[in-house]
């Protein structure tokens, strides 16, 4: 049997429902493993939160754990000097840079903020040849706009992608991959699950984004990475293909794209 991998998700300390429980990333991956989940990659989106994704990648057992260090957009007046650091540091785990990118919806940081630390993000993953990890909202044409003038990654991923089939083609011409979320199950997500017909299966991920955006019958629910099965089995019945070839796809791309052992 393949097994899942979750492309990104948050088990740090601030996104668990009960960070005080014994073993709480523990249980969390065991439960992963159970539903088929055998590689997750841990996301920072700031210093402390980056800190501990690398700190999570030492935890045995049977899920392969891999995180990136970066400045979330929303946060995007913090000082980048330490996760700079943590990039440079060879950690064995580290896999990425991000996720950063530009949130024009909400605007917690000003444009300009999001935009100067965006750019030297991406500058850190030209220099380490590390992946990019790209969060994009209602931000488009500004995000293709600085991936052209800083130059590209050229393993780029746009995560949690909720954007249209035009969207879609705008990050494809650019040589980024796209990673599907839960939001594709939710009623109202039409537009985005034309966008993911429109997605070759050698560009194509799946993930959580956990706690976050719990799929299809699971709302109201913290998620976590054992409901990427869900995602994934939700995404191959949308494009009409067999579980099993959408479970490989996604897990041998996103061993490319972070420079993973094979699955």
């Amino acid at each position: 049997m393949s097994y899942w991998t979750d492309a990104h998700c948050h088990l740090q300390d601030r996104f668990l429902s009960d960070p005080d429980a014994p073993d709480a990333v523990a249980a969390t991956l065991a439960r992963a493993y159970e539903a088929g989940i055998n590689r997750v990659v841990v996301v920072g989106t700031d210093e402390t939160t980056s800190k501990e994704a690398l700190a999570i990648t030492e935890l045995s057992g049977r899920v392969d754990i891999f995180a990136t260090v970066g400045l979330h957009p929303h946060d995007a007046l913090g000082d980048l000097g330490p996760i700079a650091a943590m990039a440079r540091s060879g950690h064995p785990r580290l896999v990425g840079i991000g996720e950063t990118g530009l949130d024009y919806f909400y605007e917690h940081a000003p444009r300009s903020a999001q935009r100067d630390a965006f750019a030297t993000q991406i500058a850190l993953a030209h220099e380490l040849d590390l992946a990019l990890v790209v969060h994009a909202r209602d931000a488009f044409d500004d995000l293709w706009s600085m991936l052209r003038s800083e130059g590209v990654p050229s393993r780029t991923v746009i995560h949690c992608f909720t954007g249209t089939p035009d969207d879609v083609h705008g990050c494809l011409e650019l040589g980024c991959d796209i990673s599907i979320s839960g939001v594709v199950t939710f009623k109202n997500a039409g537009l985005l699950r034309d966008a993911v017909l429109e997605v070759p299966l050698d560009r194509l991920h799946v993930e959580t984004d956990s706690p976050f955006l719990a799929p299809v019958p699971h709302r109201g629910r913290p998620n976590e990475p054992a409901l990427v099965a869900v995602v994934g089995a939700f995404v191959a019945e949308l494009r009409g293909e067999d579980v099993e070839t959408l479970r490989v796809a996604t897990a041998t791309n996103t061993a490319r794209l972070y420079q993973l052992p094979s699955p």
